[in-house]
């Protein structure tokens, strides 16, 4: 049990020897030894070592043991003295705090007295402010009192917690009342220099007066405000006379009258009254502010009386007259009074940045921008409601300048191909554009509400109207049908002549209107997003162009339509010319056949004009002659299936002219160019895809169909075309009669892979389309999307 005992109360030592890393580091620093037995690390085992290295050693080990002990019993007496130290701290400690809580009595006492003598003091400070406040408001002196009542005033709120005691609310009474006797004597003070009908004004500035506006900056807020008030409405009070309804300077021809007014009367309101109130008021730009206001009202007034008076030119004039005096104001003045006259601030002050004005005045666009005016349409507002006038007018305009684009159209003819307007861009397009940005700077100025809305509505109209009557109007007609250009006139056959083919001056038309549909695309959705740059952010979502950029992207997609059905329709003639040889009676293979040579002759004389005209555009261009080759594949290889019967050797110069077509088609968007561009990879995999597909029909066709597993199994593996209809034309095509084609087309239906479930058990072994299917797709997909649009 003792052993057990010893053993846990060294485990209990041994804890609360157990200090953290930061105490002992602490305790190092305060008592620094170089003795192990202080270490925080400190090993039995390796202390024993240290004393006893060798047996020889313990000879001495009483003498070590004995040190120990004495070191022991000296910590002993060292803790025990400290313990004993402490033994009246207790006691020493309640001593203390019995003299700090006397010393704390009289810290409180000394404040207490400290705030009586400062009470009284502000009491007779208070009591002799009272009187002195009296006899002087009854002297009407201003200068004095002005000083007094803050002084009286501040120190009134020291004793609103003394408000009981009857004294005190009697002296807070007398102030209150002189208070409200400065406010009266002061308004009638100003009554009477400045009556609001009567006597001239006093030709200086009053000291009294001017007293009297420092003492209404400690009154009641209202008495400064109605000084205000009754100052500026004596002061504006000739003009409402001069420029009454029923006077003929009232009218807007004449608005330039009002602000040299204005202009004046600032002036000599500077010159005589400038000193009399404090700066802090800004009495100038009140003055100003108020003549605003009441500008705009009767404005308003006079012209919802004379409205039919109104013309564009006159209206514009007064709003830019109008503009030109707010911005004036802006330069004279911060605004500042705006936010303090409740109800006189503008409903919604107009934004003044234009990027479009700002690249017209050449302004560096690195520069910051300039801080937007306070002042625009505090009076400018008024003219919001007969902005129809100007909308009217720009309408009128608008169709004034299409029927002329129209009109010089006709006069000047289509470019011609080999000069500068060739494919190039129509001038008419850019005119358009500047003058739409003219119209949105100037409304954009006057407006940012409905007006903006209401000529984006008018944009939206002319827009429609130039991409019908300039653009598409415009497009060349086929000479076979004078109503129209239509699919079918491309596509039928002529046999003994040429089909009817645009002229070079006409390509380079369509080139021309598809690069001008190009550019009023772009233009039109950057016009878009300037015009919601400018609108009042709630109506934003009203301005929509999408509706006039697709119809330009339907410009653009009838135009590279109109050049693939002109080259198509010229490679006509030559197919059906192959599709009637006589391939059965070759007899030898040669150069390409005559019609290669024509089809080739055709591409190179249509597709570097094109693509020259469409530099600019290069994508459209692209786009030509992806929707060619998807045009012409599928119609090479219909005309494939007219070449019956074949022989032998007459597959093999239909593959030669396939491989011809194959490469001249791989080299078109390049073809006739000095500089070889490699083709689009998505063009190049139509061409591959397509052309092969017309390779394999061949290569099957020259295949032998003995024996006919062989033959029906080589068919599957080579076109991958599921369709009985296609196997027929092949069979069609070796002339094979009806008999061994009805054996052949039933084991063909055997041979075919069972399509997996789910499936549609169609034509295809695979879902990859074949090109027909391809184009068919494609024709299907353009019709949709311009039904949506």
């Amino acid at each position: 049990m003792m052993e057990e005992e010893e053993f846990e109360f060294a485990e209990d030592l041994e804890a609360i020897l157990h200090l953290t890393p930061e105490v002992q580091l602490a305790i190092e620093q305060v008592f620094p030894s170089q003795d192990p037995l202080d270490r925080a690390d400190f090993n039995a085992v390796e202390y024993i070592n240290t004393l006893f290295p060798t047996e020889q050693s313990l000879a001495n080990i009483d003498d070590v043991v004995n040190k120990i002990r004495l070191k022991i019993r000296r910590l002993d007496d060292n803790i025990r003295t400290v313990v004993r130290g402490q033994t009246n701290v207790g006691q020493d400690g309640r001593q203390v705090k019995e003299i700090t809580r006397d010393i704390k009595q009289l810290d409180h006492g000394k404040r207490h007295l400290t705030t009586s003598i400062t009470t009284l003091n502000h009491l007779h400070m208070l009591a002799g402010g009272v009187d002195s406040l009296e006899a002087m408001t009854r002297k009407r002196q201003y200068g004095e009192v002005a000083n007094l009542l803050q002084g009286v005033v501040n120190v009134l709120e020291h004793f609103h917690k003394y408000m009981g005691i009857p004294q005190i609310r009697q002296l807070s009474e007398r102030v209150k009342a002189a208070q409200s006797e400065l406010g009266t004597q002061i308004l009638a003070d100003f009554e009477e220099s400045f009556p609001a009908q009567g006597s001239k004004r006093p030709g200086g500035p009053s000291n009294v007066l001017r007293d009297a506006c420092l003492v209404a900056n400690v009154l009641d807020p209202r008495i400064k405000q109605e000084i205000i008030k009754k100052f500026i409405r004596q002061h504006l009070s000739e003009y409402l006379v001069l420029f009454q309804e029923n006077q003929d300077v009232a009218w807007l021809d004449k608005i330039d009258r009002r602000y040299a007014w204005i202009k004046r009367q600032l002036v000599d309101y500077e010159e005589k009254y400038l000193r009399m109130f404090p700066e802090e008021w800004c009495m100038t730009e009140r003055i100003a502010v108020e003549f605003c206001h009441i500008t705009r009202v009767e404005l308003a007034k006079v012209m919802r009386t004379r409205a039919k008076e109104i013309e564009v030119k006159l209206l514009l004039f007064a709003i830019q007259r109008t503009t030109n005096f707010e911005g004036l104001l802006a330069k004279r003045f911060t605004g500042c009074t705006l936010t303090d006259t409740p109800g006189k601030r503008p409903e919604s002050p107009l934004e003044t940045t234009n990027p479009f004005l700002e690249d017209e005045a050449g302004e560096d666009p690195r520069k910051p921008k300039a801080p937007d005016n306070p002042f625009h349409g505090i009076v400018s507002k008024c003219f919001e409601p007969h902005l129809y006038v100007y909308i009217e007018s720009q309408d009128k305009n608008l169709g004034e300048l299409i029927d002329r684009f129209v009109a010089d159209f006709r006069a000047q003819g289509p470019p011609k191909a080999g000069t500068e307007e060739g494919g190039a861009v129509l001038p008419s397009c850019a005119d358009l554009f500047v003058y739409y940005k003219k119209c949105m700077v100037q409304c954009s100025q006057l407006s940012t509400g409905e007006p903006m809305i209401a000529l984006t509505t008018i944009f939206q109209k002319f827009l429609r109207e130039y991409a019908w009557k300039i653009l598409s109007g415009n497009l060349p007609k086929s000479s076979s049908n004078s109503g129209g250009l239509t699919i079918s006139s491309l596509l039928k056959e002529k046999e003994c002549s040429e089909a009817a083919k645009f002229t070079m001056d006409e390509l380079c038309l369509i080139c021309s209107i598809l690069s001008t549909a190009e550019y009023c695309l772009a233009t039109t959705q950057q016009l878009e997003e300037k015009l919601k740059e400018k609108v009042d952010k709630l109506l934003m979502e009203r301005i929509n162009l999408t509706g006039e950029m697709d119809t330009f992207s339907t410009v653009i997609s009838n135009s590279i339509q109109l050049l693939v059905q002109d080259l198509d329709a010229a490679c006509d003639p030559a197919l059906t010319a192959m599709s009637k040889m006589p391939w059965q009676s070759v007899e030898h293979v040669g150069d390409q056949s005559p019609y290669v040579t024509s089809i080739i002759m055709h591409i190179k004389q249509n597709v570097p004009i094109i693509r020259d005209n469409l530099a600019s555009t290069r994508k459209y261009f692209t786009q030509f002659c992806i929707k060619f080759t998807n045009s012409f594949i599928p119609k090479f290889i219909n005309h494939l299936f007219r070449c019956k019967p074949i022989s032998m050797v007459g597959a093999e110069q239909l593959l030669l002219d396939t491989h011809s077509l194959k490469t001249v088609l791989l080299d078109l968007p390049s073809i006739g160019s000095q500089v070889l561009r490699k083709a689009p990879a998505s063009y190049t995999k139509i061409v591959v895809k397509g052309m092969t597909r017309a390779e394999m029909i061949l290569k099957v066709v020259m295949a032998p169909h003995e024996p006919p597993v062989v033959f029906v199994d080589n068919y599957i593996k080579l076109l991958a075309d599921g369709n009985p209809e296609t196997f027929q034309k092949i069979l069609d095509m070796k002339g094979l009669k009806r008999s061994e084609q009805s054996s052949m087309l039933e084991l063909f239906r055997q041979r075919l892979p069972t399509p997996p479930s789910g499936a549609d058990g169609g034509s295809s072994l695979f879902s990859t389309p074949t090109p027909e299917q391809e184009s068919s797709r494609i024709r299907k997909l353009e019709k949709l999307i311009k039904k949506r649009l």
